[in-house]
């Protein structure tokens, strides 16, 4: 077998690799003798066909299962050969031409195809014992968890029917109808909903006008939607809504005790005030964790400056924009109104998307040498959670990871990712500081629009942040949205 390199221009390869015709002739022959003694043939005793009559039979078929596992491993031996690591699957390609195949499939041609493929570049790790992070860290106040508390409290108030008139607090049961410019829209209508006046659930305007309603009356609201309403249809129009009042109900007096922890599955109010505290920690520590990784990550990328794989960057780039573009398109917005053009958008996020893959390439490299490994348990549990999160779909997913192809490196890519960042923390400098939830949760824009120089479009923070963590959830639209406004705290929901 020969292989000649017939490119080398950065990362970029491309092999020929070429099979002799007696070589091929002579492999096929082996394979005809290793089944001589099972084939059956009529005329010929069992071991008694002669060979040549076998390759007339067999001959084709063999060397076409020949060409096909020469194709499929061959590549895979030669890049270990050559001690290179190709950044995605080399793409082979063989001759097209009919006739000069059946040369090949008849050992009359040498067997010639080529690979192409772009090599994982070689990474010299640097000493990381000079990168220094601040990990912010919150000191939970009593007042906060209670208020929590009471948020929950809240969702879980019964209301008792009451005759007169609604007051604020009061919950109203409505049916409604919306319309713009007298004509009804999508999802502006409801039945049985049911709303408490003062909590803000709806557009400004909405709720007030109901105040003072009792079970039976009829009533048309007239509100405006705000300028900057999700739904680009409704953003800044006036409409009606005709409101049926089924019900008013009074709240019933909110006590935190041991009953209230019952109502919710558990022992007592001790119990409860304990999860809450430990689901706030998980919440502030989510985001310190994203910001310290955004740190590490920051500084690798000063200290790591190399070519990466066009195939990779454009596989990362191709993910971004569509995000991007899906965003938009929701959002009813363009390129112009985010004060960008989709040319300066398309820059911006290819050098994020070459960032990502630079990085992911240098965590990939510091992971292989510290010895990181994700346990078959560690897999497990993230499939479990995946199973969570879409429940009633989980045969098809348990398939579509059973016969993906790697659809599993999907999974452990976040793992080994985490892992690696846990022993670069330990191999760093780490600073805690004190610091409020508002200064914790305060938006770094500058840090996380760090690839842009520009206002970025639609997805630019959220795509920005996912350098620093395994993603993010886009606040979710709440059921009825056209009637309603974005909450400022969904946790009571």
């Amino acid at each position: 077998m020969q292989v000649i390199e017939t490119l080398a221009q950065g990362l970029k390869r491309e092999l020929k690799v070429v099979i002799p015709a007696k070589d091929m002739e002579a492999r096929m022959n082996e394979r005809l003798a290793e089944v001589k003694d099972r084939v059956r043939i009529n005329g010929f005793r069992p071991g008694k066909v002669p060979v040549a009559h076998l390759k007339k039979v067999y001959g084709k078929s063999i060397m076409a299962d020949l060409v096909n596992e020469i194709v499929r491993d061959k590549p895979t031996e030669i890049l270990t050969e050559r001690g290179e690591k190709s950044a995605t699957q080399p793409e082979i390609a063989m001759t097209e031409d009919e006739a000069e195949a059946n040369k090949i499939l008849n050992a009359e041609a040498d067997l010639e195809f080529t690979v192409a493929y772009e090599i994982i570049p070689k990474i010299e790790l640097k000493d990381v014992s000079g990168i220094k992070v601040v990990r912010e860290v919150v000191d939970i106040a009593e007042d906060e968890v209670n208020d929590q508390i009471l948020r929950i409290a809240e969702s879980a108030r019964t209301y008792e029917s009451k005759k007169g008139r609604a007051a604020t607090g009061d919950r109203v049961t409505i049916d409604y109808l919306g319309k713009v410019d007298g004509v009804a829209f999508d999802g502006g209508k409801d039945e049985d909903a049911e709303l408490v006046l003062g909590s803000n659930r709806f557009i400004p305007g909405f709720e007030e006008q109901l105040v003072g309603v009792k079970a039976g009356d009829e009533k048309t609201i007239t509100v405006t939607f705000p300028a900057d309403y999700p739904a680009a249809n409704l953003a800044g129009k006036e409409a009606t809504f005709d409101v049926t009042v089924k019900d008013v109900a009074a709240a019933a007096p909110l006590e935190i005790n041991d009953e209230l922890a019952t109502k919710l599955g558990l022992e007592s109010a001790d119990k409860l005030k304990e999860i809450v505290r430990g689901q706030i920690e998980s919440q502030y520590g989510s985001v310190t964790r994203q910001k310290v990784k955004r740190q590490i990550l920051d500084q690798l990328d000063e200290l790591y400056q190399f070519e990466t794989p066009e195939r990779l960057v454009d596989a990362e780039f191709e993910n971004i924009w569509r995000q991007i573009n899906t965003d938009l398109q929701q959002a009813g917005k363009t390129f112009a109104d985010e004060d960008t053009t989709e040319e300066e958008a398309r820059a911006e996020y290819r050098k994020l998307a070459e960032r990502r893959v630079r990085l992911g390439l240098v965590l990939s490299e510091i992971g292989e040498k510290a010895g990181v490994q994700v346990s078959d348990d560690e897999m497990q549990r993230s499939l479990f959670e995946q199973l969570r999160q879409f429940p009633g779909q989980e045969k098809q997913i348990l398939d579509y990871f059973k016969n993906t192809p790697g659809a599993a490196a999907s999974l452990r890519a976040p793992l080994f990712e985490e892992k690696v960042v846990d022993h670069l923390l330990s191999e760093i400098s780490v600073t805690d500081k004190s610091v409020s939830k508002e200064e914790l949760m305060a938006d770094d824009e500058e840090a996380e629009d760090k690839p842009a120089a520009k206002k970025a479009p639609a997805k630019k923070k959220a795509a920005a942040k996912a350098e620093a963590a395994e993603g993010e959830e886009a606040a979710a639209p709440k059921k009825k949205a056209p009637a309603k406004k974005k909450a400022a705290d969904d946790s009571a929901e």
